[in-house]
């Protein structure tokens, strides 16, 4: 469950953007599912999933979309969001 530098920094911001209390960056396992049931990954919702990308928006200028196509698979763990920023900041 090891993080990148830039996971660990996405943890901290998902944690300070939807006021994780309890949870530390080094918790959130980078491969799990950030939505879903409860008990698996961190069990966010769509709510959740708005919050998340306005504060990638602001940190990062990166603009998510709700009506992209790919959002599933954008927003399917830590690691794949972080990976989807990563790629967009690099094409800018």
């Amino acid at each position: 469950m090891s993080q990148s530098p830039e996971e660990k920094e996405m943890a901290e911001l998902l944690i300070s953007a939807l006021n994780l209390e309890g949870v530390k960056a080094p918790d959130i396992d980078p491969a799990q599912p950030l939505f879903g049931n409860q008990g698996e990954g961190l069990g966010l919702d769509s709510i959740d999933a708005l919050e998340i990308a306005l504060a990638v928006s602001e940190r990062y200028g990166v603009q998510l979309r709700a009506d992209d196509a790919n959002n599933k698979k954008v927003f399917f763990s830590l690691r794949s969001l972080t990976e989807f920023v990563t790629q967009q900041r690099a094409a800018a």
